[in-house]
Formats: C-alpha cells, sequence, structure tokens
C-alpha cells in the first residue's frame, strides 16, 4: 500500500487542526507509521484507504490536542498598542499559529489555511474541530465522520452546527481575493518597491484605513494605517533602507520574505510577511520572526551582495 500520495493533504488536515507545521509532519509521520503496522487489517469493504487514514490522523491530533491551549495571532490575546517605539520583546512562552508553506505541498484547496481561518477554529473544542474540516473542509459526510469519531451522525451533526455558530463572524472567505488575482499582485509588487526603497508614504497609501499590522512572537500589534506607518518609520530608521523582498505565498495568501541590509552589500532574512488584500488595499500583515517559521518555508538565511545585483 502506497500511502505517499496522502502526505500533502494530512499535513494540511493536521495543520488545520493544530496550527503547526512543524507539529502537522510529525502527526503525519506517525498517523502513516500507524497505517503502515495497520495494513493487514485495513478493509477496503469498509471505506476507501483515504477515509481510513483520515481516521487515523484525526485520532492522533485529537490526543495531541489533548490539555492544549490555542495557538494564537497577538491580535487574539489583547488591545493593539498605539506607541510605535515599544520594546519589541518575544514571548516566547506562547505556542503561536505558524502559517502555511504552500510550495512544500500538493494542495488543492488552500482557501481554509488562510491565518485567520486558522487562528479562529483554533478557538473551538478538539472535537468540534475535527468535525468542521472534516466535514467543511474536506466533504466527508456525516456518516463518514461519524465512523472516524466513534460516535454518532446525530453528534457530528450537533458538532457542526456549534462548529458553524461559533465562527459566524470569522468573515467570507470568498471575500478575500486570490494571490494571483491581477490586482492582488499589483498590490504586493507596489507594496515590495516601497519597501525596498524604504517609502513609508508609499507604503501607507496601500494600506486599508483600519489596517492591521501584528508581529508573532512579539505580542504586540498595531491598527490603523497611520500607527502601522509610524511603526514602519521606526523599522527603516533602526534598519536602514534598500532592503530585498522575495514573493511567495502561505496557506493561500500573498507573502514577502524581507531580508535587511547588511555591510557589504549582502542581506539577512529579517522576517516573512503574509497579507491580506480586500479591496484593492493590504488589510492586515502578518509578520512572522520566528526561525522555525524560516526553516518550514525552507527560507535561505541570506542573500549574497552578488546574488543580489544579479536579480536587480
Amino acid at each position: 500500500m502506497d500511502f505517499e500520495p496522502y502526505r500533502g493533504e494530512l499535513v494540511a488536515f493536521c495543520y488545520r487542526m493544530l496550527g503547526s507545521v512543524h507539529e502537522a509532519e510529525d502527526l503525519v509521520q506517525e498517523t502513516l507509521l500507524r497505517a503502515w503496522k495497520a495494513r493487514d487489517r485495513y478493509d477496503p469493504a469498509r471505506a476507501s484507504v483515504r477515509t481510513w487514514l483520515y481516521r487515523i490522523a484525526t485520532n492522533v491530533c485529537l490526543t495531541a490536542l489533548e490539555g492544549r491551549g490555542r495557538r494564537p495571532l497577538p491580535s487574539g490575546l489583547g488591545a493593539p498598542s498605539d506607541d510605535p517605539e515599544a520594546p519589541l520583546v518575544p514571548a516566547l512562552d506562547v505556542p503561536w499559529l505558524q502559517p502555511f508553506p504552500d510550495a512544500r505541498f500538493d494542495v488543492e484547496v488552500r482557501a481554509d489555511l488562510r491565518l485567520a481561518w486558522v487562528a479562529a477554529v483554533q478557538v473551538l473544542p478538539a472535537r468540534q474541530r475535527a468535525v468542521l474540516v472534516l466535514r467543511e473542509v474536506l466533504a466527508f459526510s456525516a456518516a463518514e465522520v461519524a465512523e472516524q469519531l466513534g460516535t454518532t451522525v446525530a453528534a457530528v451533526n450537533s458538532a457542526l452546527q456549534r462548529a458553524r455558530a461559533a465562527l459566524a463572524d470569522v468573515g467570507d472567505a470568498d471575500a478575500v481575493t486570490e494571490p494571483d488575482d491581477p490586482e492582488v499582485r499589483a498590490v504586493i509588487q507596489q507594496y515590495l518597491q516601497a519597501f525596498e526603497a524604504a517609502d513609508v508614504p508609499a507604503l501607507v497609501r496601500l494600506l486599508a484605513h483600519d489596517a492591521v499590522l501584528e508581529m508573532p512572537p512579539v505580542p504586540l500589534w498595531y491598527r490603523g494605517s497611520r500607527d502601522y506607518g509610524r511603526f514602519l518609520e521606526r523599522v527603516f530608521r533602526v534598519r536602514g533602507r534598500g532592503w530585498a523582498m522575495r514573493e511567495l505565498t502561505a496557506g493561500g495568501q500573498p507573502a514577502l520574505a524581507a531580508y535587511a541590509p547588511q555591510p557589504g552589500g549582502s542581506h539577512r532574512l529579517h522576517t516573512l510577511q503574509v497579507f491580506t488584500v480586500t479591496g484593492g488595499r493590504i488589510a492586515h500583515n502578518i509578520v512572522f520572526a520566528d526561525p522555525r517559521v524560516f526553516d518550514a518555508f525552507e527560507l535561505p538565511d541570506e542573500i549574497p551582495a552578488s546574488e543580489f545585483r544579479q536579480e536587480r
């Protein structure tokens, strides 16, 4: 039995459940190991291989979530700051939500890998979370989910109803445009160019009036284009001009890897920025500075001066 074709979608499932790419990969490895050991007991008359693997993965995730708190973003922990000079002290004891590295996995449906959706799902009890993802995202039937969870169809339907009610105010994913939308690409390209030039007024013009900027593992966050711009002024004052940016996507959202200028002309990886673009404006930017996130995206630590000149 070949389980490898299912690895990518299983990682995405476990990521939706736990909010961590590293944990998701570990749990999928455990899932596939359990499946291999139990392959002689698999009954194709009861379920497809895919459904069977999801049953194992669901139980692995539920066990991993026992006694766990949610993985938040800074905006889920308190009010925004209005001080652009506030100390940037990371809260390393918080298990922060991580973005999903699209390029590493073959996953067809990315809308429900968006950070806002995954952050909202983290608030649900573990079994409700599983029901929501299995039913709404992966389109398993209520009977299949009941089998996977060892419960009844009525219990599955009840859990799904409660999960939907809890997420009613998350927003319509269909209203968020995709990274390959021409308008989105244009906005991100303009942001990239303005950021490389440390042009704060140009950056602010690209923002929605109530744009949000947050920076896990630092628990600070800002709301509004004015405070967003004031914070960027601080960044460029400290880090200088002449940044290098690289485009990618994360969980179906446009993203930029930002490299800060170094003496001698090289650039060192500084942050991964994940954007939400709505109405032709940047509504949300989640800026990750965690080395584990960089590792998940397999980003190079440095762009040598020679390579930077070739790119330009």
